[in-house]
């Protein structure tokens, strides 16, 4: 794969954005390739749980090239930021835990990207999480907030998005977008355990669970309500 890496460690499945070169930043193609792997992982059967990482210790996910969309057209870029919003709507409700593992900065879309995990982790010392879209005028949009919103923290999320401060982990710590910070070398080896731990719940119960807590989520997935 271009963008990415997967594997599997005994009930942990592990997808590594690979793309360091550009920041991890989200294409089309990056998409594709998630989706492809969300596929796989989905129709999976058993109990498991999967960690989203990064291969680069400076930044986890940088959000949408933004260079790379500059040059599409206006149809593709319609596109794409439909089928941006879907992935990022799906990962929000896999079929089974999900955990970040942020081992840099998730900056605007890389942000929202962990926000759709159901666990954040984040090194307790570079990186930094922050949504910039006010300070540079853009919009969020119904499905972009709703994802934000599986941030267990309205507090959080209101001065995130309405600021546009830079979170480091402490802060993202303290104010409950992360569940857990640690250095460097420990936070890949903790971050599968805790997957490892989740992973032993009945999966088809979980799902459920995580439906019940994300219920607007569920209805535009069904509903295809993506804007």
């Amino acid at each position: 794969m271009e963008y990415m890496d997967f594997k599997r460690d005994g009930s942990v499945f592990i997808i590594t954005m690979t793309d360091d070169a550009n920041a991890n930043t989200i294409t089309t193609g990056m998409l594709q390739e998630l989706n492809l792997l969300f596929d796989e992982i989905e129709k999976t059967p058993g109990n498991a749980a999967l960690v989203l990482t990064s291969s680069s210790a400076k930044f986890w996910c940088n959000g949408i090239n933004l260079q790379w969309l500059a040059g599409q057209g206006d149809e593709d870029r319609r596109t794409f930021l439909h089928e941006f919003k879907r992935t990022f709507l799906r990962a929000s409700l896999l079929n089974l835990p999900t955990v970040g593992c942020l081992t840099g900065h998730a900056f605007a879309g890389g942000a929202i990207l962990a926000a759709s995990m159901d666990f954040r982790t984040m090194r307790n010392d570079r990186a930094k999480f922050c949504l910039p879209e006010v300070t540079y005028g853009m919009p969020l949009g119904d499905t972009l907030m709703a994802v934000i919103n599986n941030i267990p923290s309205p507090h959080a999320v209101q001065h995130l998005v309405l600021t546009g401060a830079q979170w480091k982990g402490v802060e993202c710590l303290n104010n409950n977008v992360i569940t857990a910070i640690y250095p460097e070398e420990e936070l890949m080896p903790s971050t599968l355990q805790l997957a490892r731990d989740l992973a032993g719940k009945n999966r088809e119960n979980y799902t459920g669970l995580k439906y019940d807590l994300k219920q607007s989520l569920l209805a535009m997935w069904t509903g295809q309500y993506i804007r």
